[in-house]
């Protein structure tokens, strides 16, 4: 998706009303998330901002380096992270010391 972008560097007290106001002015913004640490519930210090258009996307790529909530952010198009095969669980950990077939 061209339309989404990564933005990096991102003050923790920031907020996603300040990123919306910085990136409103590219376009039409279909959603703006701050991406939250699961246990503590504080900013992880990124989020993506994704518009209805892939010209706005581009467009608001002019704020990479910009000043927002008092940090300069990174900005670059949203890529998919790879996800791994393995189904999550317990990879091998623990069972049969001797080598021999898990049952």
């Amino acid at each position: 998706m061209a339309n989404k972008l990564f933005v990096g560097n991102l003050a923790f007290a920031a907020t996603e009303q300040d990123l919306e106001e910085a990136f409103g002015a590219f376009g039409e913004i279909e959603e703006c998330k701050i991406i939250l640490d699961r246990e503590t519930g504080r900013s992880r210090g990124f989020a993506f901002v994704t518009f209805s258009s892939n010209d706005a996307a581009e467009a608001a790529l002019a704020l990479d380096g910009q000043d927002v909530a008092g940090r300069s952010i990174r900005v670059s198009i949203a890529t998919e992270r790879p996800r791994n095969n393995n189904g999550g669980g317990r990879r091998g950990f623990g069972g049969n010391r001797e080598g021999g077939r898990r049952f």
